[in-house]
């Protein structure tokens, strides 16, 4: 024993050890803690033997990452060099300790783990999502004292012990440590990093049984890999690139009013047999519109649903790519329309730069655009961090359609009050539509935006351009709230998720109520709007079909999350099937037997579980294309 106690004092001296054990101990555990509590979080009453497995990675990195500093610091004894580790120590220390607990957090707020993709995409717009990660006050108090500790707790120890204990202030050495000590502590720390690298496949999915530091690592070497050897192949032009609209016999010069219910999953609203959120438009379903039973996003995302409405296509699928120039596979309907003599705008009750609207609608061929900025606050409640309740449009938007009302239009409203972090104005009063606070406060939002949805049709009776209007009211997607384990909607390909409301009212049209009982996207509002109005498409090509005809039996709906690689779905019939890229295992769904999607067939079907797999791939590479 005291052979093996002067061995590690002569490695890094009794103060070194000291310092550090003084943060490396606390670290390991706060890292071990938070991993232990997503699992009980996700895996409640899991044997030990299973959560060792699932923690495995995370012991592996952190034996490793004790190692390195172990050698490093048994390396440089003195001089610059060992200020320079020292300081290192400290800074990787903290970087790391407030990295994991960002993973944590954003883990719990999604379901999700937190990747390469989504840090490089988001820490350059930090100022838009810095709203959506502020922490409560206790929560500060508490980094703030951690961040204190990690920066010069070991020091204060260090001293505090050895006025205690007599500690020397130099390293001892009187026995001298071989050079290849320290150098096989260094060889270890990569021997566990490595280790802790391959997971097998379990319920938990491989990146989230990765240590977080090193899933982060993993995937932004696998997407610099995959960035390198993509083999999409050439871009090709879509085929309704080339689109125009020619007038026939049966064109009429109806207003075209699309209606972004943000956020607004079908099963919160009323008429799909949710709870009485939206009476009114339940009432709306029911006279002079077409209902579409079975509507689906195609990429869950604000941006992305925009571009599929407006352009009848599937959206580019990498994040952020619908805002450059010339980024559209197709033109827009308000493009389009305006060829014909109609006048366009979009209003929205969130800041222009939310989801970068300001170049999105430009993009989508609106020529004028009414973002929060540009219109009155004073009296509106904020819904959340980028919107104001959106009673807000309706004066900008009754003063334009004054001055515009002579002509045809098209106009979008882009709400925005059914929005994480659900904050529902308190203009309409507040019901209880839930025990979960969160989920209450969405459904009071998603009820607030039935209030807005019938203020802004009594604007349009009253301007006397109700009955010449096609109104679209459709959701741009769902919201998760725990059902798979999964929050928000980016990357929930579940039908929480990806399952809209879709309604087309249009006085004259549909004058006793219909349905559309088959699968639908939002690619079929283009073709449906340009049905009712009579205009022909020459010239170009669309995925989508009139929702005024006979759909095909044998459909088949493609969708992506919207980060890469986090999942793709498709529904064909009444079967659905989902590729997590290993994540999670894949999943094939009966929605007909199983629309809370809970018995996953897809291991006794793995033959048509791969064929969907790559038919789902070559969908993302011909879309990508």
């Amino acid at each position: 024993m005291r052979s093996v106690l002067g061995f590690l004092v002569a490695l890094l001296g009794r103060r070194d050890w000291v310092y550090l054990l003084s943060l490396l101990v606390p670290f390991v555990a706060y890292n071990l803690a938070l991993k232990a509590s997503s699992v009980a979080s996700r895996f409640g009453g899991l044997k030990l033997a299973r959560t060792l497995k699932l923690m495995r990675s995370d012991v592996f990195f952190n034996l490793g990452y004790a190692s390195l500093w172990l050698g490093l610091f048994a390396i440089a004894r003195r001089g610059p060099l060992r200020w320079a580790v020292v300081v290192l120590f400290h800074v990787a220390t903290m970087l790391v300790a407030l990295f994991r607990t960002s993973a944590y957090r954003f883990y719990g707020e999604t379901g999700t783990t937190l990747d390469y993709g989504i840090v490089a995409l988001w820490l350059p717009r930090f100022d838009e999502i810095k709203p959506m990660i502020q922490l409560p006050p206790p929560a500060r108090i508490l980094l703030a004292a951690a961040i204190f500790y990690a920066a010069s707790g070991p020091f204060l120890v260090t001293r505090a012990v050895g006025r205690l204990r007599g500690l020397s202030e130099s390293t001892p050495t009187s026995q001298k440590i071989p050079f290849l000590v320290p150098l096989g502590l260094c060889l270890q720390a990569l021997g566990c990093v490595l280790l802790s690298l391959p997971t097998s496949p379990n319920p938990a999915g491989k990146a989230f049984a990765r240590d977080p530091f090193v899933n982060l690592i993993f995937t932004g070497i696998k997407g610099a890999i995959s960035g390198r050897n993509t083999n999409d192949g050439p871009a090709v032009e879509h085929p309704a690139a080339n689109a125009s609209l020619a007038p026939t016999p049966r064109t009429k010069r109806h207003n075209v009013v699309l209606v972004h219910l943000e956020s607004t999953r079908a099963g919160a609203t009323t008429p799909y047999g949710g709870p009485k959120t939206t009476p009114f438009l339940a009432e709306l379903a029911k006279q002079s519109s077409l209902l579409v039973e079975r509507a689906y996003t195609t990429v869950p995302h604000t941006a992305k649903a925009s571009v599929s409405v407006n352009c009848g296509v599937y959206p580019p699928l990498r994040p952020t790519a619908e805002m450059e120039p010339d980024s559209l596979p197709a033109r827009g309907i308000a493009d389009l329309l305006r060829e014909q003599g109609y006048s366009t705008v979009l209003f929205q009750s969130s800041t222009e730069n939310f989801d970068d609207f300001g170049r999105l609608a430009k993009n989508l061929g609106y020529e004028d655009h009414y973002p929060l900025e540009a219109v009155d606050t004073e009296g509106f409640e904020r819904s959340n961090y980028f919107s104001y309740e959106d009673d807000i449009m309706l004066k900008p938007s009754e003063r334009w359609l004054r001055e515009h009302k002579s002509e045809p239009f098209v106009v979008e409203y882009l709400t925005g009050t059914a929005h994480h972090d659900y904050h529902p104005p308190a203009r309409y009063g507040h019901e209880d539509f839930a025990e979960d606070n969160k989920l209450d406060r969405y459904l009071n939002c998603v009820r607030y935006q039935d209030f807005f949805l019938r203020n802004l049709i009594n604007q349009y009776k009253e301007l006397g351009l109700y009955d010449n209007t096609i109104f679209v009211i459709f959701g741009d997607h769902g919201e998760g709230f725990g059902e798979h384990d999964r929050y928000g909607h980016e990357d929930v390909p579940y039908e929480e998720g990806l399952k809209i409301p879709l309604i087309i009212h249009a006085p004259g049209l549909f004058e006793d109520g219909e349905r559309s009982t088959g699968p639908s996207n939002l690619t079929d509002v283009l073709p449906t709007v340009l049905d009712l109005l009579g205009y022909e498409v020459k010239g170009g090509e669309y995925p989508g079909y009139s929702l005024h005809r006979p759909m095909p039996k044998d459909r088949l709906l493609m969708f992506s999350c919207f980060n890469k690689n986090k999942g793709l779905a498709s529904i064909k019939g009444f079967e659905k099937y989902i590729h997590h890229y290993g994540d999670l295992p894949d999943e094939l769904f009966d929605l007909s037997e199983d629309p809370l999607e809970r018995e996953n067939l897809a291991d006794e079907r793995a033959g048509e579980a791969g064929e969907r797999r790559d038919e789902l791939l070559a969908w993302r590479s011909s879309v990508e294309r």
